[in-house]
């Protein structure tokens, strides 16, 4: 109920998609052996997409402080059930966080 009240129906479910996708471009397996990652561009590559998409779908439902909080913990919990790495989850929710409060050119009044 508190999620209707405060407009964040579909973060769960975006927020997972977002890992799903994550997970298809690296999987966890590769997280947990050092000599299979993918280098760090690449990694950052698909941190840095996940962001655009988040930041694009924070944009669309107008997402305030809830909202962004709630899509960052359930990314975090979703890559973690998933079996990555804790280094791996932190950076990658952190990127997210830090990413969805940076303001946009639409955001300056």
């Amino acid at each position: 109920m508190l999620d209707s009240l405060l407009g964040a129906n579909g973060v769960d479910a975006f927020a997972k998609t977002l890992a799903e996708d994550v997970a298809k471009r690296y999987p966890p397996e590769l997280d947990k052996d050092p000599s299979k990652r993918p280098s760090v561009n690449r990694l950052t590559r698909i941190v840095e997409d996940a962001c655009e998409r988040a930041k694009s779908f924070q944009q669309e439902k107008k997402l305030g402080w809830y909202g962004k909080a709630k899509l960052g913990n359930t990314f975090r919990w979703e890559l973690t059930s998933m079996g990555y790495q804790k280094d791996f989850v932190e950076m990658a929710t952190e990127a997210l966080v830090v990413y969805l409060s940076r303001p946009t050119s639409g955001d300056v009044k």
